[in-house]
């Protein structure tokens, strides 16, 4: 026993001269107050046989650390992949809008890309069925802007208030926590306008191959402003120089069975590791105010397109994507975008959903990292100061002897400056609550259905009509079919079909579905303009 206990406490010896001779020559480790660490592989106890020391600070902060190394996550968009790159810009726009990154022919503006999918969690497969988050981050001398999109250029809903609904929808039953196809059914069959997006999500765009080989889109209506407050309505789509690749189906399940996170795996391989890059062109679209009720739909409907046989587009600009992050939590987990993120020269239209998500998304990222989330050097402005009076919080790393925390002040001059103000918008009506009048929910769903060849539209029936089968109520199979046949009758006939439900119960529902349309519209219409009326 003595000779046990003399044994070990040599070899404690051996070990910690072992340490010192290789401290001279690797950096030392320190704990989180910058005291060198003696040892790292044993906890300090009460002799040899004794219970571990509550005194060992090393190790209660290095457990204490590790209980809290996951942030929340987010509700949506939780799984992501983070690429460094750049923008530059082609064409001079100084004449449409102040913005930083559109000023001057061939400037260049920083930026970090963050892909994502949607709905599912944060170690999730990323073969999913799913749409797929596209937010830039530019970094510019204005401070930061954010253009937070998706892989598809229309959305679900039309309305930010019916958003958590959705969510609730497709995410897990908070009684059995399956993710279940007839409660995502059964919300959608209260929402017609979320044809032309449930068409793209079960089409192979639903199931991209890669990151690097998909379009995006800002989906949302913005403003460009000029320097004289003058406005006009703009929409953003980036379009892959690579060749756009998409799963089938059966081959998303089987990339699950070889590799479940391919898109992750394929940044970093090709960017990171061979050293490629990845581009994109940004296409504009324009709109003069008085031309958004020249159109059979709602031009800031985030459920409609923008056809370019009705608003062409130009390109006018490149972004490069050339450099993965050097750590993933410190950039992509943290990385915190918000559509509110804006700068001069571009300002959010009043396309309900971009009005919602202009609280959501910032307050989002307020829970997670708390107030000082744009002092985290991936979300901190690269090329401006931050110079206002917000203070304290959780992790405030800032110093500063400034007594003056308010505005305005004879003590210190920190003002406003006019030219930054926002534009001007006239207003007419009342508060109200109505719906959409020109709401035209399947024609562009039709028109997409159409444009995929003939196995691209054999695979979005087989999975559309697929998924649908699983619903036990017949009503909501009849009325989900007939959203599709209002969108293209082979389209609605093929689903009906694989949905096990009657043709004519399809055609009924689909012809009552579109009186149901006109009469809506015609009903919000008066109502609209009697309202106008009113404040005239």
């Amino acid at each position: 026993m003595k000779r046990s206990f003399t044994r070990s406490i040599i070899s404690c010896v051996t070990v910690g001269m072992l340490s010192m001779s290789l401290s001279a020559q690797a950096d030392t480790l320190t704990r989180q107050n910058g005291a060198p660490v003696g040892d790292n592989q044993n906890s300090q106890t009460a002799g040899p046989w004794g219970p571990v020391l509550l005194q060992d600070s090393h190790l209660i902060e290095k457990l204490a650390a590790f209980d809290r190394e996951r942030i929340p996550e987010r509700v949506v968009h939780a799984r992501g992949v983070g690429v460094h790159g750049y923008y530059e810009n082609y064409e001079d726009l100084s004449d449409d809008t102040v913005a930083a990154p559109f000023q001057g022919e061939g400037k260049k503006t920083e930026v970090f890309v963050r892909f994502s999918s949607v709905v599912h969690g944060h170690l999730s497969p990323e073969t999913l069925r799913d749409p797929r988050g596209f937010a830039v981050k530019f970094y510019t001398e204005q401070g930061n802007w954010d253009l937070v999109g998706n892989n598809f250029p229309v959305f679900f809903i039309r309305d930010a208030i019916k958003f958590p609904d959705m969510v609730h929808a497709f995410k897990p039953s908070p009684v059995t926590n399956k993710q279940d196809a007839k409660r995502v059914f059964d919300f959608f069959s209260h929402v017609p306008e979320s044809t032309h997006t449930l068409t793209m999500l079960f089409s192979d765009y639903g199931t991209p191959a890669s990151y690097l080989n998909m379009d995006g889109s800002g989906v949302h209506a913005f403003k460009f402003v000029d320097d004289e407050g003058n406005v006009k309505y703009v929409k953003f789509t980036w379009k892959a120089n690579q060749p756009i690749k998409n799963f089938t189906a059966e081959e998303a399940m089987k990339q699950q069975g070889m590799d479940f996170q391919p898109h992750t795996t394929d940044v970093y391989t090709r960017i990171g590791e061979k050293g490629e890059t990845a581009s994109w062109d940004l296409y504009l679209q324009e709109l003069e105010p008085e031309q958004l009720d020249d159109f059979d739909f709602n031009p800031l409907d985030t459920t409609k397109i923008w056809p370019e046989k009705l608003v062409s587009s130009r390109k006018i600009g490149r972004l490069v994507l050339n450099r993965v992050p050097d750590n993933f939590f410190e950039e992509t987990e943290q990385a915190a975008f918000a559509p509110s993120n804006l700068i001069p020269g571009i300002e959010p239209s009043e396309d309900r959903m971009l009005q919602g998500r202009l609280f959501s998304y910032a307050d989002t990222q307020r829970y997670r990292l708390g107030v000082n989330a744009y002092r985290i050097p991936v979300n901190a402005p690269k090329n401006v100061e931050i110079n206002n009076h917000e203070q304290h919080g959780q992790l405030r790393t800032t110093s500063t002897n400034r007594d003056v925390n308010y505005q305005p002040s004879r003590r210190l001059d920190l003002n406003e400056d006019p030219a930054y103000r926002y534009s001007s918008k006239p207003l007419a009506g009342m508060t109200q609550q109505i719906p959409f009048y020109k709401e035209q929910n399947f024609k562009q769903a039709g028109e997409f259905y159409r444009n995929l060849d003939k196995q691209g539209r054999k695979n979005l029936i087989n999975n559309m009509g697929g998924a649908l089968a699983s619903v036990p109520e017949e009503e909501i199979r009849v009325i989900i079919s007939a959203f599709m046949y209002n969108a293209d009758k082979e389209y609605g006939t093929g689903v009906a079909k694989l949905a096990k439900v009657s043709i004519s119960q399809v055609r009924a529902e689909a012809k009552a579905l579109m009186d149901e349309q006109a009469g809506r519209a015609a009903k919000a219409k008066k109502v609209a303009e009697s309202l106008t009326a009113l404040m005239q």
